[in-house]
């Protein structure tokens, strides 16, 4: 387990997830933060720099130009040691593990020795303590980095995954995590676990508009960014990765639902 220590951090900060090698959507998130007038040294990102989208080395390239905290991401971890998948955590033969292979391919072969070096060095989880409460950022678990953790997941899961973490780094007020791609926050007990969303998917909702949070004041505030989704949409036609994820862009709805729990797939809410 690599832990960062980046220690007292001092006004409001950003926390965003899965680029997911969508370079439109990361140069939108760095405008944002300048308009907040956030500095990169306040940036955290939850991982998976690269995913689905068209352009996996130019995102890495910007996200080390911006030179913010980055915990490593089941993609990150999988391309630097040359594994065959994304380690995403599908379940073998389903959509989405079909739909992996596509992307997966196109960055394997785009991401440099560079880029693979950087991911390699990437921590497990960074700390720090803002406004007088510790904080701990973990990619999806601490034991199993792509365990899915949703807003409907059962407490004692997240209880296991905060038990864990404070073997390591000891007491925590909060936990900053990312994977599944849909923004919430769960309190468990004294701790609170927040989930940034991701800025290069939108969270299956039916809007474009992907996500990411603020924290301060002790609070974190969701939030949504608009970006050119159109743009980032024509790249991965041009690179001939139109399985579905480029419709996702702007349609706002992913290409399968298999990962979501049942109680968050559009039919639970059509029905409800």
């Amino acid at each position: 387990m690599q832990v960062r220590d980046l220690g007292e951090l001092d006004g409001p900060l950003l926390i965003f997830g899965g680029p997911y090698s969508n370079l439109h959507a990361m140069q939108a998130l760095i405008v944002e933060a300048e308009r907040r007038g956030i500095a990169p040294e306040r940036m955290i990102c939850t991982g998976d720099v690269v995913a689905y989208c068209a352009q996996p080395a130019e995102t890495v390239a910007a996200i080390r130009e911006l030179g913010c905290a980055v915990v490593a991401g089941n993609c990150e971890r999988q391309l630097a040691a040359r594994s065959g998948d994304c380690g995403c955590g599908f379940e073998a033969g389903t959509l989405c593990d079909r739909l992996s292979a596509g992307w997966y391919a196109q960055a394997d072969a785009a991401i440099s020795d560079d880029a693979r070096d950087w991911m390699a060095a990437l921590p497990d989880m960074i700390t720090f303590t803002h406004d007088g409460r510790r904080h701990a950022v973990i990619h999806g678990g601490t034991r199993d980095i792509s365990r899915f953790l949703w807003p409907v997941s059962h407490d004692d899961e997240f209880i296991e995954e905060i038990d864990y973490i404070q073997s390591f780094v000891g007491g925590i007020s909060c936990v900053l995590a990312g994977h599944c791609g849909l923004a919430f926050t769960r309190r468990i007990g004294p701790v609170d676990w927040v989930n940034a969303g991701a800025v290069g998917m939108p969270p299956n909702d039916g809007r474009s508009e992907t996500a990411f949070a603020t924290l301060e004041a002790g609070r974190a505030t969701p939030h949504r960014l608009h970006y050119d989704y159109e743009g980032a949409k024509a790249a991965m036609r041009a690179a001939g990765l139109t399985q579905g994820y480029h419709t996702a862009l702007g349609a706002g709805y992913w290409p399968s639902e298999e990962v979501l729990p049942p109680a968050l797939r559009r039919a639970a809410f059509a029905s409800g």
